[in-house]
């Protein structure tokens, strides 16, 4: 099968399509024929050499994202080939085997029903970002009527923490560079918007002079959100190098994505109603990885860039 490898860290262009072996579902494992696969920036850290590069004369695999058909199953694993699915290829981001590919293996905590009535292109961009999104909106503990600031959330994980956070009953402050605030607030909800061009606590006192219950932070601002926290809230963020220090009772938690097929199945089920809305920028067959790489690391995207297989 053709797989999107690379043998050697610096950037987009050590990405190759190579013909590697189909991988085995095993006993508990599902083999998806992948239809389309989201790209991530995860990958590109992996390719910029983020994490360890992978040994001389071996290749790593990329993507976390899956949509595509249920192909083969383990002896004990619940489904049956020809089910349409969305998975998390889910793991540190080493080996060989992992969504940009023609086939991928999971386990059966990582896969979901597809949502129906959405395309594989736009189901690829629920796992990775709608997971860490509904996780880091179950760490946050608001009841309805709290008030919580979601930064990034013209991005792919802070707009569905908007949505999600809506869904909770909150009343939401989003945070974004986008100047017209068009997706934040039109799509996915937030009652309120603030650009990141201004001064973060400032701007956010202005909206809320007595300070947020919460702060989701997608982005890496990190301590200079602090003071728009009331005393005795909470922080959750989604960025390892960005955790704040705690101060005034604050709690301060840090999400790492989980696979958990129920919530991915919620997530699913979210989409196929319309309730969570999945954006694609741009799309590129597998032959050009390397390219839609490329397009990642400009910037500038209202959506997703996803993979194709056929």
């Amino acid at each position: 099968m053709r797989a999107a490898v690379y043998g050697t860290t610096g950037g987009p262009d050590a990405i190759e399509i190579a013909e590697i072996d189909k991988p085995e579902p095993g006993l508990i494992g599902i083999r998806i024929k992948v239809k389309a696969a989201a790209l991530n920036f995860t990958d590109l850290a992996a390719l910029s050499g983020y994490y360890p590069a992978p040994p001389e004369g071996s290749r790593y695999g990329l993507g976390w994202d899956i949509a595509g058909v249920v192909d083969a199953v383990g002896p004990g694993a619940p489904w049956e080939p020809g089910q349409p699915v969305i998975a998390l290829s889910y793991g540190v981001p080493m080996g060989l085997h992992r969504a940009h590919a023609e086939y991928a293996v999971v386990p059966s905590y990582a896969i979901a029903p597809a949502p129906e009535g959405v395309d594989p292109i736009h189901a690829a961009t629920l796992p990775l970002n709608g997971l860490t999104a509904a996780q880091a909106v179950e760490l946050l503990g608001i009841r309805p009527g709290q008030t919580v600031l979601v930064t990034g959330a013209e991005g792919a994980v802070g707009g569905y923490a908007v949505q999600l956070a809506k869904r909770r009953g909150a009343v939401v402050i989003a945070s974004g560079r986008s100047a017209d605030s068009e997706f934040a607030t039109k799509v996915a909800g937030a009652d309120a918007y603030v650009s990141t061009a201004q001064a973060p606590v400032e701007a956010v006192r202005a909206v809320r002079p007595e300070g947020v219950d919460a702060v989701l932070d997608a982005t890496t601002l990190g301590q200079s959100l602090m003071g728009a926290v009331k005393d005795g809230g909470t922080f959750v963020t989604a960025r390892s190098d960005a955790v704040p220090r705690a101060e005034r009772g604050i709690r301060v938690r840090l999400t790492q994505v989980a696979a958990d097929a129920a919530m991915l199945t919620t997530l699913s089920d979210l989409a196929a109603s319309g309730e969570l809305a999945l954006r694609v920028a741009n799309i590129y067959p597998l032959e050009e990885a390397a390219k839609a790489y490329e397009r990642l690391a400009a910037g500038g995207l209202r959506g997703r860039v996803v993979l194709t297989m056929d």
